[in-house]
């Protein structure tokens, strides 16, 4: 069932005021994303005429706007990249969660230069992931995993983390045997903590060095090279949030949990509550005083500026592979994988020649958008096409994954 308020139709009432008063300080990028939700769904990108087959009942379907900042548009795009990774599951391996946080004075400066800093994250996180479970010290394997970036919290503020989807175990250096972690533990956090926090700020002050780094507004004078330095030397003192959460207990929770986490956008409109036209209320969870649930309310304007904040650089890969799951080797390891484990490989799953997105959406969520919705007995059958004024945007890198 649609929900009864959208971000669609905030942006629709504040959008062209919003661009006006902030005109200096938008991005293309940004602009695009809310041109594509305000018109997602809408006469301008076309559509067609469908009819029940047993009541006959007609309704317009008008298309989607395919943006991966759209919270209209992620379904079908999520369902088909978890139908990849269900094949990649290891059965009876536990599955762990990790998140590497950036401490907020180094978020300030990733806001600023969001497709260098989100590419130094992964690579400081997969890199911290990879060498301690390499250490015989601590599991002495080689593992594979998925990360995967968000940018924001609860209340929409900047956030940066990568979440980290880890099986319990590895392949050993001599290719021959699966070594699993112990029951319940994955690696030491204080461990992890320490060689990110090292491993990011190396790269971070090479790509300072390398002149790749843009510094204006607050940060204009870290642009001195001692300036820099020494607005840099706190983080390197403080601790660097990375946190293990518990293991999923199996392969087959860890979907549920993927369903959650991927193809989501800093609000789903399930989340809002009320729009007067000035205000905005939504729901949140306060995980600072244990997940406590509660309403903010915040104008237009501000609601609009948080969720424009974690718009994604043109082509940014907010999801990773990783060990033997990266995509250049992750048929042949996977199989290694299998192989040491003693499991066979899941069945392909079956495709319908000629599926079109509603027949694969229903195979995928067990969800029917042919179903009636006033008798419940027939089919929505396409009777007209209505072509849009506008063309669509291409959907984002995640969605091809």
């Amino acid at each position: 069932m649609r929900p009864t308020l959208e971000v669609a139709d905030i942006l629709r009432r504040c959008g062209p005021q919003y661009r006006q008063t902030h005109a200096d300080g938008l991005s293309r990028v940004q602009r695009r994303v809310m041109s594509a939700i305000e018109l997602c769904r809408t006469a301008a990108l076309g559509g067609h005429v469908e009819r029940c087959d047993a009541c006959g009942h007609q309704r317009i379907a008008y298309d989607s706007c395919r943006n991966r900042h759209c919270p209209k548009c992620q379904s079908l795009a999520r369902a088909r990249w978890l139908e990849r990774r269900q094949a990649e599951l290891l059965p009876q391996v536990e599955y762990f969660h990790v998140v590497f946080t950036l401490p907020e004075p180094i978020a300030a400066l990733a806001y600023q230069n969001k497709r260098v800093l989100y590419d130094l994250l992964f690579r400081a996180s997969g890199e911290t992931l990879r060498t301690i479970a390499a250490d015989p010290k601590h599991l002495g394997a080689e593992i594979g995993f998925i990360a995967i970036l968000h940018t924001w919290g609860q209340n929409l503020l900047y956030h940066p983390h990568v979440h980290c989807v880890v099986p319990g175990g590895g392949i050993s250096p001599d290719g021959e045997r699966w070594i699993a972690c112990r029951p319940g533990f994955f690696l030491p956090v204080r461990v992890l903590s320490r060689l990110f926090r090292r491993l990011f700020l190396e790269q971070l002050r090479r790509a300072f060095d390398a002149g790749m780094l843009r510094l204006h507004g607050h940060l204009e004078s870290l642009k001195d090279p001692r300036q820099f330095a020494a607005w840099l030397a706190p983080a390197a003192k403080s601790e660097w949030v990375v946190y293990a959460k518990p293991p999923f207990g199996g392969a087959e929770h860890v979907l549920d949990y993927l369903g959650r986490y991927t193809h989501r956008v800093a609000i789903s409109n399930n989340r809002l509550l009320s729009f007067d036209g000035h205000a905005v209320q939504f729901r949140w969870k306060d995980y600072r005083h244990e997940a406590r649930h509660g309403t903010m309310t915040l104008t237009a304007d501000e609601f609009i500026r948080r969720f424009l904040l974690h718009v994604l650089p043109d082509g940014f890969k907010r999801i990773r592979s990783y060990g033997w799951l990266a995509n250049c080797h992750r048929t042949d390891r996977l199989a290694t994988c299998r192989r040491l484990l003693g499991v066979k490989p899941p069945a392909a799953a079956s495709v319908e020649p000629g599926e079109d997105y509603r027949e694969r959406y229903q195979r995928l969520t067990g969800r029917s958008l042919r179903d009636c919705p006033v008798c419940g007995k027939g089919h929505m059958l396409r009777i007209e096409d209505m072509p849009g004024c506008l063309p669509r945007a291409p959907p984002g890198p995640d969605h091809a994954r």
